[in-house]
């Protein structure tokens, strides 16, 4: 017992990097049950790391990098997107402009635009390559960059992107540690992101580009507490030029503008410059690829999320049950339609009638903003769960941690030929974060008024 108490942290960190291992250069996606044992193993070992080192955040920051660079010459094995960020990449270093083609309309002709384009189109599948790019413009240059160091070889491009991402998790724990101290709060969470094996798997082996979009939000929320609103406004817009998501925190900056003016008026100018130069560098950094086509087909292909796809949904499943029972068939073409306006007015709420003048009170409201559009959506895809994990940092709340482990429970789907979702495993997943969900809000403190109380 001495010896296990003595070399923990190694054991810990050895095992770790041996399922790491496996997990990166042995799993299939189909292997479901191996993918579960590997999944929560992982989940433990980390849990007792970050237990047992509250106080060692050297040894953590080195555990974390470790970790990731376990992946750095692995093909991903749970999706298939990054086939498209290379087909996208490759299109601009090319000269063509990715938002105006179709892969698919290359391939039928029997042409070749980039290097390996029929491997890459077989890669991201028919469905990937018969819609636009939807990839804003500086998730489009850290694909050109996967292009510039590597035209010729997908696995070169696939190191390219892994080590921007890597670059990208390092810059949110440095920024998210110096947050957290700004906001007297312990240093210690930021590691319920940064060894969180979801975010590991999902960011750094998959080759999601959520961690770059939240590398920029952090920064932007960390210069808006110096009160440097400018610089905040420019990165909050770096932020949705990688991912569209941060758009929907716009509104909930209201109150923090207004309410830390002695005049209204005051603050008001504030709060129209901030959302003039975070438009403005938005239509700044689209400008390169601006063509009459482009609104035109960046629209449609955001609107297909709404309109046409649906994996891993929550009440929208529900929904479309009662859709079946009284009208006979999918009604996601209208459900698709009502879900964002229930989140534009559940935005509006929290905007006015929820306290939103510190930082802390924003992040709050932004974390119970965007969950409740996640709740509502269409399509859930795992990896959308990294940026309330990160919002739950700098919050009382541990939801969006527990919807990080049972989110594995949705790539069932995956172990069926061709994939087929078992909604027996989407109401398992769902009964967890929503009960843990309910005991925060209700049950945790009962003697306070709940957040939930506040929030309506």
């Amino acid at each position: 017992m001495s010896f296990i108490r003595k070399y923990s942290n190694p054991l810990i960190v050895f095992f770790s990097l041996l399922l790491y291992f496996y997990f990166a250069y042995f799993l299939e996606r189909t292997e479901f049950s191996k993918l579960l044992f590997l999944w929560f193993s992982l989940f433990v070992l980390a849990y007792f790391l970050w237990k047992k080192n509250t106080d060692n955040f050297k040894l953590l920051v080195g555990a974390a990098i470790l970790f990731r660079l376990v992946f750095l010459f692995a093909t991903p094995n749970l999706s298939q997107d990054f086939y498209r960020f290379i087909w996208d990449g490759r299109m601009l270093f090319e000269g063509f402009n990715p938002y105006l083609s179709l892969p698919e309309s290359f391939i039928e002709q029997l042409k070749n635009p980039v290097n390996q384009s029929v491997d890459l189109y077989n890669g991201m599948g028919k469905m990937n390559g018969s819609h636009y790019t939807n990839y804003p413009p500086i998730n489009q240059f850290c694909f050109f960059i996967a292009a510039l160091f590597s035209n010729n070889s997908i696995l070169g491009s696939v190191i390219v992107m892994r080590i921007i991402i890597l670059l990208a998790d390092i810059g949110i724990i440095y920024f998210g540690k110096k947050l957290l101290e700004n906001l007297n709060l312990s240093v210690h969470n930021i590691f319920l992101y940064a060894l969180n094996p979801f975010i590991i798997i999902e960011m750094t082996g998959n080759l999601h580009f959520e961690s770059v979009m939240l590398f920029f939000l952090l920064w932007s929320l960390y210069k808006l507490h110096q009160e440097k609103w400018i610089w905040a406004a420019i990165l909050l817009a770096c932020s949705v030029s990688v991912k569209l998501i941060p758009l929907l925190f716009l509104p909930l900056f209201y109150q923090l503008f207004i309410k830390s003016e002695p005049s209204f008026f005051k603050g008001l100018k504030k709060l129209i410059s901030f959302y003039v130069i975070v438009f403005s560098t938005i239509l700044l950094l689209f400008l390169p690829f601006y063509s009459s086509e482009l609104i035109a087909n960046y629209t449609n292909s955001v609107g297909l999320w709404f309109r046409n796809f649906e994996f891993n949904a929550s009440f929208y499943y529900i929904a479309r049950e009662i859709g079946y029972l009284f009208r006979g068939y999918n009604e996601i073409a209208i459900i698709g339609k009502i879900t964002p306006v229930l989140t534009i007015f559940y935005l509006a709420g929290i905007t006015f009638f929820r306290k939103n003048k510190s930082i802390k009170e924003l992040i709050t409201a932004m974390l119970f903003g965007l969950s409740f559009y996640y709740f509502t959506t269409t399509t859930m895809h795992p990896w959308y769960i990294a940026t309330i994990l990160i919002l739950s940092v700098f919050t009382k709340y541990r939801f969006p941690l527990v919807w990080s482990i049972v989110i594995i429970l949705s790539y069932q789907a995956y172990a069926n030929t061709p994939w087929k979702e078992n909604l027996w495993f989407v109401g398992i997943e769902y009964v967890f974060v929503y009960g843990f969900l309910i005991w925060e809000l209700f049950i945790k403190k009962p003697t306070q008024k709940s957040e939930w109380e506040k929030l309506l």
